[in-house]
């Protein structure tokens, strides 16, 4: 339960709010994560990489996914503005994290890992908004887990290791875009 202490000390710390995302913080969840990516991960990437994760955060199918909730989102608020996002697939693999420039080091993207494990693990720190929530996890069979996964960025590497993910297999490039397979097992 480490994380869930660590992320009610920064809630009461910075003033932050993490919540789950609904569908009215998608739009500027993407815009955020669009705005950090170009300035810390495209150096790292050709201009094919930079178009494909573009058409990525952009693809109405992702949106579609995570109406459905088949894609989960938590986002990081100070006074109502996204300031940090991470998206999780297919139960424990995060598909997306992203704190906003200005917010980088604070804790936040320490935080939001915290909720993403502890909703992999059951233990729910942020209960669920409602009920449609509630069938929706029971409706795609989410079960208790002790690992997440993410393919993480060159730029957010040593982000990751600092926290406990371990490497698990080489780095590759698809589209362009180069991803280190990393693992955060739930005992770390």
């Amino acid at each position: 339960m480490y994380f869930s202490v660590y992320v009610k000390a920064l809630e009461q710390r910075r003033n932050i709010t993490i919540l789950h995302g609904t569908e009215n913080d998608w739009e500027d969840a993407m815009a955020m994560v669009w705005r950090v990516f170009k300035k810390t991960d495209a150096r790292d990437y050709s201009v094919e990489g930079c178009e494909s994760f573009l058409r990525f955060i952009s693809d109405n199918m992702l949106k579609r996914m995570f109406i459905l909730g088949r894609y989960r989102m938590y986002v990081a608020k100070d006074a109502g503005q996204i300031v940090g996002v991470i998206t999780l697939r297919e139960h424990n693999h995060i598909s997306l994290l992203f704190v906003d420039e200005k917010y980088q080091h604070t804790g936040i993207g320490r935080a939001l890992i915290g909720c993403v494990m502890d909703y992999v693990c059951d233990r729910k720190v942020l209960p669920l908004d409602n009920e449609e929530d509630k069938i929706l996890d029971v409706l795609y069979e989410k079960e208790p887990g002790d690992f997440c996964t993410v393919n993480s960025a060159p730029y957010a590497w040593e982000f990751y290791k600092k926290l406990g993910f371990e490497q698990i297999a080489d780095a590759f490039e698809r589209e362009g875009i180069i991803s280190v397979p990393m693992r955060l097992s739930a005992s770390h």
